[in-house]
């Protein structure tokens, strides 16, 4: 059976989000390796993606932390260069699905005030018929709440989904619900299984 909507996660599917890979350009890898050991920035950003405000979030852990509070602080100053470079390919599909009529969600763990700032910055973002957005939502993945909260609002089976992430315990998590899913690790293989389940031609996937 044909899946009814495909659901994208956003980060390391349509837009790179890779933190460490940041600092390690801006400050170099061994004080990187520091500065994460000492401070669990991604801890940070689990709070932000959950609700909380993201400049003061950011600059409380700033002042928690004083001996790293100018690295901790670029988390916010320089966030757009942690969410990149895009990923073409994946857009790509996600344009090719909505051009053939597939309802296409996107399920995601971002903060309220970090998605606002990214629309006008990611046109991508505009492409979805609807959005799960864990800031808004309250709740982040793999928490099932978060993916009964998407079906009850679809109206949509479980077994009619189809969810790409590239983290395996959101994909669990899913698959737990009786969804279908794809552990993305690149955008030709996404490519391969949305041809494999019908939705596209090769042709349209660009393969």
């Amino acid at each position: 059976m044909t899946p009814e909507a495909v659901i994208f996660d956003i980060g390391n599917v349509l837009t790179r989000w890779q933190p460490e890979a940041f600092y390690d350009r801006v400050i170099g890898e061994e004080r990187r390796r520091a500065l994460f050991a000492a401070v669990d920035l991604h801890g940070m950003n689990d709070l932000v993606d959950a609700g909380a405000a993201f400049r003061e979030t950011v600059h409380d852990w700033a002042a928690r932390h004083p001996d790293w509070a100018a690295e901790i602080r670029l988390w916010h100053d320089r966030w757009v260069e942690l969410a990149s470079p895009r990923i073409d390919g994946s857009i790509a599909l996600q344009r090719a699905l909505r051009a053939k009529g597939v309802p296409v969600f996107a399920l995601t763990n971002f903060g309220r005030d970090t998605f606002e700032h990214a629309l006008p910055l990611m046109d991508f973002l505009r492409d979805f018929d609807r959005l799960y957005v864990s800031g808004r939502m309250g709740v982040i993945k793999p928490d099932p709440r978060i993916y009964a909260m998407v079906e009850t609002d679809c109206g949509i089976a479980p077994g009619r989904l189809l969810f790409t992430d590239d983290r395996a315990d959101n994909i669990t998590a899913a698959a737990r619900r009786g969804w279908r899913t794809h552990q993305f690790e690149s955008w030709q293989g996404w490519a391969r299984r949305l041809v494999a389940e019908g939705l596209l031609t090769e042709g349209e996937a660009g393969l």
